[in-house]
């Protein structure tokens, strides 16, 4: 299918046409189902989040972070390494590497100098993800028009931490009988030596079967110049989760009036 350029087109192809969940999607569902229910530092098991700035303090009641039969700790980061400092405890706390406090654990992102602290609790949530059915004409292909402003922002990410993101250009799709056209930011990593193209956007669906503050989909390069857009795999930030994390302002111009009844639901 020849597709117009610099705009998304529809792409049906013959495994689209079945509506069927393609497998790597379902794969990958799986995969997130089992990573949230399982994984020590999961979304549902966050219980606190805060930036360390000159310091805190963990485990006494009146403690920045109160935590249940921690004795006293103080977290800073001097010279924009973390160090976690008690009477008999000194330790440095790598990024994005999950470190054990008693029976909770801790993981430190951001950039130094500017690290935040979460803390994540043995007992979690017990919420798993739910998907609309899978929709076909919700795919596209197409090409990523030029930024009009090159440059860079800060934007909070799906995990609700901020990053330098660049402006990687737009997109033009077509989504109830119009064409809307959606803002593509290169937001890095975890670890900051990889990117990927995010689009955080909204549409009718929020607060009436999507989560309110909007959902994120990538942007999908391809081996031809083309780019793939499947708003099936739509999932929502990390504070549909816990309110540990603070969610993402709505990026200017990505509003969809119709509903995008794709990907990621919640409240069910």
């Amino acid at each position: 299918m020849r597709t117009a350029p610099l705009r998304f087109a529809l792409l049906l192809s013959p495994a689209l046409l079945s509506a069927q969940l393609p497998p790597d999607l379902a794969r990958d569902r799986a995969d997130y189902a089992a990573w949230l229910t399982s994984s020590p530092v999961s979304p549902l098991a966050a219980v606190a989040r805060q930036p360390i700035g000159a310091g805190i303090r963990l485990g006494p009641p009146d403690a920045d972070l109160p935590l249940a039969e921690i004795p006293e700790h103080r977290l800073t980061e001097p010279d924009g390494t973390a160090r976690l400092e008690a009477a008999s405890d000194r330790r440095i706390v790598p990024r994005g590497v999950p470190v054990r406090l008693g029976p909770y654990t801790l993981t430190v992102d951001g950039p130094g100098g500017r690290g935040v602290v979460t803390v994540f609790a043995p007992k979690r949530a017990t919420k798993r993800p739910a998907y609309y059915a899978y929709q076909p004409a919700l795919v596209f292909s197409g090409g990523l028009r030029p930024p009009e402003r090159p440059g860079t922002l800060r934007v909070l990410g799906p995990d609700g931490l901020e990053v330098e993101a660049a402006e990687a250009g737009t997109v033009v799709v077509p989504v109830g009988g119009k064409r809307v056209r959606l803002r593509v930011l290169r937001l890095p990593t975890a670890g900051g030596e990889e990117s990927e193209l995010e689009i955080f956007f909204r549409d009718g669906t929020n607060g009436r079967g999507s989560y309110p503050a909007g959902r994120f989909v990538r942007l999908e390069p391809g081996s031809d110049g083309q780019y793939r857009l499947d708003f099936n795999r739509a999932r929502n930030p990390f504070c549909a989760y816990s309110a540990a994390y603070s969610c993402p302002a709505p990026w200017r111009g990505n509003a969809i009036a119709a509903p995008v009844p794709a990907g990621e639901r919640y409240g069910e």
